[in-house]
């Protein structure tokens, strides 16, 4: 009995099923064939394979043929005849092929430990990509430090105006609403027990320690660690990256240090700003809510609230700027020739960013808290 179908032709006996390829199997081809040699039934113990009509056949077909091959082996005894000039890429791509077991979970625990095993290596690779790009900034921070003239200052000025300046009006906005979230918020829940002044040292003193350093840094990581990637990534894909190495130029020390020096200098002076405006607005529900005017408010703030509530916000802007500008330009050397890359290692460079800093800012909290700080 024969059947003829698109793209091959099926001759059943009794004890063999002989399975001619026909035309030509691509990628355009080969889903329509792949549909109707999945509706056969084979039921016969060989199966005889012949290419002896077959025209093309790329690589995609090759590889399909294969894993349809290496399915039925277990239980067929097949033959491949009349293979001619397809045989080379037949061996080519079959000494490659590694199957996905059935039933994984259940029975083969091999293609996990694989899996596991190549995400480790992978891990294990990135980790110490990581720590030699942290090396180098750190080295290269110590020699500018201590020969001045290598820093290079308008460059630096000029991300700072970048990344602090430009960045005034949304850290101001933000700032300002949370301000008033907190404030309101606590206002109703004080006002319930008689503590409306005690308005002043929540507002004043969340602000300074958390919410303005951490607003203002994943604000930032946002919005600069994804220009930084952008920047630097063009760079890559454009070639200046390598015609400054031919030119012994060194990418960290002029392209990195720049802006990590840039966010060291401005992330402290925007903190100081966020908690300005927040405080600001704080006082602003509280006289409008709990009838404190603004005279009392910020004289309570001097006489209750603590120096070092303020100077923890602002220590603790120097870390995130250093991380958030690390991982910016970390992410921008990792960019491929290929502009696709650009906004996957954008976006992983912001997800890293934020990421990294509420991990710090977690860390921060716990030590100065055990710390009696």
């Amino acid at each position: 009995m024969e059947n003829y179908h698109h793209g091959f032709k099926l001759t059943q006996t009794d004890n063999a099923i002989e399975l001619f390829l026909l035309g030509e199997w691509n990628k355009q081809s080969l889903p329509a064939i792949i549909e109707q040699l999945s509706s056969v039934s084979f039921n016969q113990n060989s199966l005889h394979i012949d290419f002896s009509q077959l025209r093309t056949c790329d690589s995609s077909a090759i590889i399909y043929l294969i894993s349809f091959i290496k399915k039925f082996e277990l239980n067929y005894k097949i033959t491949l005849n009349n293979m001619g000039k397809f045989e080379a890429l037949y061996i080519l791509y079959s000494n490659y092929y590694t199957p996905i077991p059935e039933n994984t979970i259940e029975k083969d625990y091999a293609y996990w430990l694989k899996t596991i095993g190549i995400y480790t290596v992978s891990l294990y690779i990135e980790t110490l990509r990581i720590m030699n790009f942290i090396g180098e900034v750190i080295y290269y921070l110590f020699v500018s430090v201590f020969t001045f003239k290598s820093i290079r200052l308008k460059t630096m000025l000029n991300h700072i105006e970048t990344s602090a300046v430009n960045a005034l009006f949304i850290i101001g906005v933000t700032s300002f609403l949370v301000g008033i979230v907190i404030a309101y918020q606590g206002s109703v829940q004080l006002e319930k027990f008689g503590a409306n002044i005690f308005i002043v040292e929540m507002v004043s003193i969340t602000m300074f320690r958390e919410i303005a350093p951490l607003m203002t840094a994943i604000v930032i990581a946002g919005r600069t660690a994804s220009s930084y990637t952008a920047e630097i990534g063009a760079m890559k894909i454009t070639e200046e990256i390598d015609a400054m190495k031919t030119m012994g130029f060194e990418p960290t020390l002029f392209l990195t240090l720049p802006r990590v020096f840039a966010l060291i200098i401005s992330l402290p002076l925007l903190i100081f700003f966020s908690d300005l405006v927040s405080v600001f607005a704080g006082s602003i529900v509280a006289y409008l809510d709990l009838n404190i005017t603004f005279t009392e408010f910020y004289n309570r703030m001097k006489d209750t609230v603590e120096l070092r509530h303020f100077l923890i916000g602002i220590f603790k802007g120097i870390f995130f700027g250093i991380a958030i500008a690390m991982i910016g330009c970390y992410r921008g050397f990792q960019v491929q020739n290929n502009t696709t890359s650009i906004g996957k290692y954008t976006t992983m460079s912001v997800v890293n960013a934020i990421f990294i800093v509420i991990a710090l800012n977690a860390i921060f909290s716990v030590i100065l808290t055990q710390s009696g700080l």
